[in-house]
């Protein structure tokens, strides 16, 4: 996957700390119009939990993720779901078009 992540800069680096500091042990993939260049300015960041192994993240660490983007700076929804609890329908559409996201989200930022 290429490194495409249409966000500016300073939510791109937010959003890395808040998964080192929440999922660190987790692969995190963007996928969605923040990916596909579909994004308007209000677009929602859609992120995928891949833990080892594809099992089922605990939904407390899960809420305690989502709960620190709500409480973030960051101006728009990121909407959280976990690999191994969506349709395999779902898993197919995420697989056509993602970007993996580190610790340090290094993707081509958007100018701010």
């Amino acid at each position: 996957m290429g490194d495409r992540l249409y966000l500016q800069e300073r939510f791109r680096r937010e959003v890395g700390r808040i998964l080192s500091e929440h999922v660190p042990d987790v692969e995190v993939w963007a996928y969605g119009s923040r990916v596909n260049g579909m994004a308007h300015e209000a677009s929602d960041l859609d992120l995928v939990l891949r833990a080892q192994g594809l099992e089922p993240i605990s939904v407390t660490r899960i809420e305690a993720l989502r709960e620190a983007f709500r409480e973030s700076n960051i101006p728009i929804i990121v909407d959280v779901h976990d690999w191994a609890m969506i349709p395999e329908s779902f898993h197919e559409e995420i697989l056509a078009d993602y970007v993996t996201l580190g610790s340090g989200v290094s993707t081509t930022p958007v100018p701010d």
